[in-house]
């Protein structure tokens, strides 16, 4: 069924998604500090739980997958079903396109 799984979303869209939902605790540029949320230059390739300097829960830090398009897919629906135990205190984006929008944006903006 068409929506339930990653598909090439809308970076420009995926930018204000990030704005509203996600830039009070995240940044995204090289250099830049951790805030409540880790800093997210690099995530695509990198496994969960490995930015320096920010204080991740166990749960995190043991699920040891790779960040990529699935993932974060998958993550973002939900993040306290995909992690159980992790602090960040995001109930998730329900809607497929939302998510795809915001990952093309993130793939991006993390190089």
């Amino acid at each position: 069924m068409a929506g339930d799984k990653f598909e090439k979303g809308d970076a420009t869209k995926g930018a204000s998604i990030f704005k509203t939902r996600c830039a009070q605790c995240h940044t995204l540029g090289k250099g830049e500090p951790n805030k409540v949320g880790p800093n997210l230059h690099g995530l695509f390739g990198r496994k969960t739980g490995q930015v320096d300097g920010f204080s991740y829960t166990a749960a995190n830090v043991n699920k040891g997958i790779e960040w990529g398009n699935e993932t974060l897919f998958e993550y973002l629906e939900n993040p306290k079903k995909y992690i159980p135990g992790t602090k960040m205190a995001f109930a998730g984006l329900k809607k497929a396109k939302d998510r795809n929008d915001l990952i093309a944006h993130l793939e991006e903006a993390t190089k």
